[in-house]
């Protein structure tokens, strides 16, 4: 296993048009196509997380032929699998269990499918009044289909209503069932029942046992009852690698007793962001943040805030469920803050086990921090249950926690306070400017061997060379406060937005109108300070287009000209950053469209077709343009990732301030160059060297060979970047 390659299938990108890619990827280095998840899911869905059918392939991407084409074109196929949620589609009878589930209520073998509180609510009825009526065995309303309960079919309508095993509440309101975060269109599963577990996986299972799919990534354990207990229940099915997103926050290393091989790497791309970033214009930075937006919290106080928010706005339902598990209703203001206190997704408390040292010692931070904003001994008691309580209490606790993190932090604080938006990642700390390269290597060396790493996926806030282009703003400070001072001079609409359009604009430079209204518009709704998914007003929405518009219209010369003065130093930090990636620890992902350069905002922006057969030229023919360069990085490292042992040791080498460099044991250095703005003002390199390991190197890129002590200037002369094969 040496790397990945990670598609989105979509209905018009299936196994068919991923076959066609095969040769293309072999010949770029690639080791292992994977794919993004293939059961049958809503049929027009771009993303195939809304499953409907475990026991389908999906139809749209070409079915389980088209499956089997693609696994025999050559590559091993790595899948994407969705066990914690299936989708509430429109119409509801599109999912065949929750119509049953539905149907024949809490006594049917379906109905231990999901997690409901019977009998279900339902929140889809709009402002409007009226709209049901009764067809047959059906309640319809608008597009929406209901399955009624047997026998009840002749009764009068409000009675009809009455005698359902589920109840038909406003679309606002929370759901009886547990969800995805706050998406009441994923239904939860209860995976954690064998039989639910062997019906969602049997074709995943088969698909493997044939040789079809090598190795799986488990989208979001920490919405499951007991993800430790899942992971070790899939690891006998999966001889091949498997990886879990698990969201790592700062520090947070994966649970010791799950038999996987890693995580999907955001935690190494967080690191990895840092390592470009200059942390001596922290300061500078959050200044000119504020003095834009007005916002003068610090990260830990907007953080503290927006979780609040979404936990009383958004996630009500989820508390009200945790509160009563407790037994005790005046312990929810205790069960909100120490919700809102938790700095992890997860704590990892299992009923009926002890749990580990590090899950108490995060619950007991948390409720000390909890104690200052609700009562101590209601905190104390609620801190205590949600470890040692009731069994449905510690679940509960558990599963609520990764909503509150996810809505609370990554999709609403990560939009409020953005001094620097490249550090604004999944599982990234806004507040922390930059790693040494010690704080790196050390990092580095403690990554399993076998886990993933990336760069850019699915669900980045943006896309790696978009972080690339904002991390040269750590070093021009002052450049950057006078030009978005300009650009704010003439175009302006909301505080709390405007900022952090300018940074967008600037790093995704070109960008259409649409593309970055588009932004923009989420942006806003996930903020939730003005707008939200809930609450639209047209009003503020025509003001943010007509801000998107005037932006590129009449600011884009200006954003162009600055853009292409910080591309002199990007380019030094997307290569950079590419070498580090691909040739550290771990099993590198390179995510769709990334061997060049990529400048894609947030979903679904980052999931648009790519340009494959500009990518084929480029392969064929690298130029020295910035794309052409980062394909030749791309491939040469992939290469020789192939002769690299997984086990090899991560031997940091020392390289100053403006390098980085390690060996993976005696077969390949990586040396590459970090913030660049600096190395240009002290006169560059002068004198600088670098000790290689013992034994003859070649410099992969230029064919240049060294030995021993060469000078930086001369092994970094004609790109940023080395990559050295011994």
């Amino acid at each position: 296993m040496t790397s990945t390659y990670r598609v989105q299938l979509t209905p018009d990108f299936g196994f068919a048009r991923a076959a066609e890619l095969v040769g293309y990827l072999r010949e770029l280095g690639v080791g292992n196509l994977y794919l993004s998840p293939i059961l049958q899911a809503v049929p027009e869905s771009l993303h195939g997380y809304d499953v409907v059918d475990h026991g389908r392939i999906r139809a749209e991407f070409g079915g389980e032929e088209g499956l089997r084409a693609l696994a025999a074109a050559g590559l091993p196929l790595i899948s994407d699998i969705v066990p914690n949620h299936m989708t509430v589609p429109v119409p509801e009878s599109g999912n065949a269990q929750l119509w049953a589930a539905l149907r024949d209520g809490p006594g049917s073998p379906e109905a231990k499918w999901f997690d409901f509180q019977w009998p279900v609510a339902l929140p889809v009825l709009g402002d409007e009044p009226g709209g049901l009526r009764v067809d047959g065995p059906i309640l319809r309303y608008h597009d929406h289909e209901f399955p009624i309960r047997p026998g009840t079919e002749h009764l009068p309508l409000p009675e009809l209503l009455e005698a359902q095993h589920y109840r038909l509440v406003g679309w606002r309101e929370s759901p009886g069932y547990r969800r995805f975060f706050d998406v009441s269109s994923l239904v939860g599963l209860r995976v954690e029942d064998p039989e639910v577990f062997a019906a969602t996986h049997a074709v995943t299972f088969r698909l493997i046992e044939e040789g079809l799919i090598h190795g799986l990534r488990v989208d979001h354990p920490d919405g499951l009852a007991d993800p430790g207990g899942y992971v070790r229940r899939l690891r006998p099915h999966v001889s091949g690698p498997l990886w879990v997103e698990k969201i790592l926050v700062d520090g947070e290393r994966l649970p010791a007793d799950w038999p996987c091989d890693g995580t999907t790497g955001y935690e190494t791309l967080n690191m990895i962001t840092r390592l470009f970033v200059d942390p001596s214009s922290r300061e500078s930075l959050i200044e000119t943040f504020a003095r834009h937006t007005g916002v003068r919290d610090d990260y830990e106080t907007v953080t503290y805030q927006s979780k609040k928010q979404v936990i009383e706005r958004f996630l009500r339902g989820e508390v009200d469920r945790l509160t009563a598990a407790l037994g005790d209703p005046a312990l929810r203001d205790a069960v909100v803050e120490l919700l809102a206190a938790m700095p992890v997704y997860r704590a990892y408390a299992n009923p009926g086990e002890r749990p580990p040292e590090e899950s108490v010692r995060i619950v007991a931070d948390a409720a000390r921090l909890a104690a200052t904003r609700a009562d101590p001994d209601a905190v104390a008691k609620t801190a205590d249950l949600v470890l040692y309580g009731p069994p449905e209490a510690v679940v509960r606790f558990q599963q609520t926690c990764g909503p509150v993190m996810a809505k609370g932090v990554e999709d609403t604080a990560l939009y409020r306070w953005y001094p620097l938006a490249a550090l604004n990642e999944v599982g990234g700390e806004p507040d922390r400017f930059g790693v040494s390269p010690a704080e790196f290597h050390a990092f580095a060396a403690g990554l399993p061997p076998r886990t993933m790493t990336t760069l850019s996926t699915h669900d980045t806030k943006r896309s790696e060379d978009v972080r690339a282009r904002l991390a040269v703003l750590s070093e021009l400070p002052r450049e950057w406060a006078m030009a978005v001072d300009s650009w704010a001079s003439v175009v302006s609409f909301d505080p709390r937005l405007d900022y952090l359009a300018w940074q967008n604009l600037m790093a995704a430079w070109p960008i259409t109108v649409e593309r970055f209204t588009d932004y923009l518009l989420k942006a806003a709704r996930e903020a939730k300070t003005a707008i939200s998914w809930m609450d639209p007003d047209p009003t503020y929405e025509r003001g943010v287009r007509e801000f998107a518009r005037r932006a590129v219209e009449e600011c884009g010369y200006s954003v162009a000209a600055f853009t292409e003065v910080v591309d002199r130093y990007a380019r030094a930090g997307s290569l950079g950053q590419k070498v580090v990636q691909l040739l550290m620890p771990g099993v590198p992902d390179v995510y769709q469209g990334t061997e060049i350069t990529d400048f894609s905002l947030v979903d679904p922006d980052n999931r648009r077709p790519v340009d494959f057969d500009r990518r084929r030229r480029l392969l064929a023919d690298p130029d020295d343009s910035w794309d052409g360069q980062k394909m030749l990085v791309t491939t040469t490292a992939l290469g020789l990732r192939r002769r690299i042992d997984p086990e090899a040791p991560y031997v940091p080498i020392e390289a100053g301030k403006h390098a980085v460099a390690f060996a993976r044991g005696d077969r390949a250095v990586a040396v590459v160059t970090r913030l660049p703005v600096g190395l240009e003002r002290r006169g560059g390199w002068r004198s600088d060297t670098i000790t290689l390991p013992h034994g003859r190197w070649r410099d992969l890129l230029t064919g240049c060979a060294y030995t021993g002590r060469v000078p930086l200037a001369h092994l970094l002369a004609r790109h940023p970047v080395a990559i050295l094969e011994g």
